[in-house]
């Protein structure tokens, strides 16, 4: 018996990540049942958006064109490469406004248990675009887990093997946070990379 039009929404729900059975039901219910517009505007902009977007060549995140507005834009500084996961890591750095350079998204990060290699990440484009002439430092801002951190080892490794400038994000103490009320890992850290004023 093939499933039902209702156990098939259920089960593309549960694509999401952080959707477990329980929550993908709910969402199925309250779009049919209290939000039906918004159903059809979430499937219409779901489908539009796997029409149109594709990889920008320059920074690999996603756009409508062949280049993104970001890297299109001559008012970014071009010497300035800043290797970041995911668009979502891009979108917070943004907001932070304290940097005008150019991205890459790795769209993911070194994984072997999960099978995500160099090959899959296709590090070879990100050293292609970072030996572009004019790269003048590359910027590591992948995040600070295991991963992350074998993601930004291996990446550095190889760009400093061909001479580019390579930097990674600092870690340390939260802006307003308190001593008492933070992890003593993120203090030691912050003690490690302590530097003068």
């Amino acid at each position: 018996m093939s499933p039902s039009s209702l156990d098939e929404l259920i089960e593309a729900l549960r694509c999401l990540p952080g959707v477990g059975p329980k929550s993908a039901q709910r969402m199925a219910y309250h779009l049919l049942q209290r939000d039906q517009r918004g159903a059809a505007r979430l499937g219409n902009a779901l489908l539009h958006a796997l029409e149109v977007l594709r990889h920008c060549a320059r920074c690999n995140s996603f756009t409508e064109d062949e280049v993104c507005p970001r890297c299109a834009n001559p008012r970014r500084d071009a010497a300035l490469l800043c290797v970041v996961e995911m668009p979502a890591d891009l979108a917070m750095i943004e907001q932070t406004q304290s940097y005008n350079g150019l991205y890459y998204v790795l769209m993911g990060r070194l994984s072997p248990l999960d099978g995500v290699g160099p090959r899959e990440l296709r590090l070879d484009k990100l050293i292609a675009r970072a030996t572009e002439e004019g790269v003048r430092e590359v910027i590591l801002a992948t995040n600070f887990t295991n991963e992350g951190e074998a993601t930004a080892h291996t990446v550095a490794s190889l760009l400093g093997a061909r001479g580019v400038k390579v930097s990674r994000l600092s870690r340390g103490v939260p802006v307003g946070g308190e001593l008492e009320h933070t992890d003593i890992g993120t203090i030691g850290q912050a003690l490690i990379e302590r530097r003068a004023v």
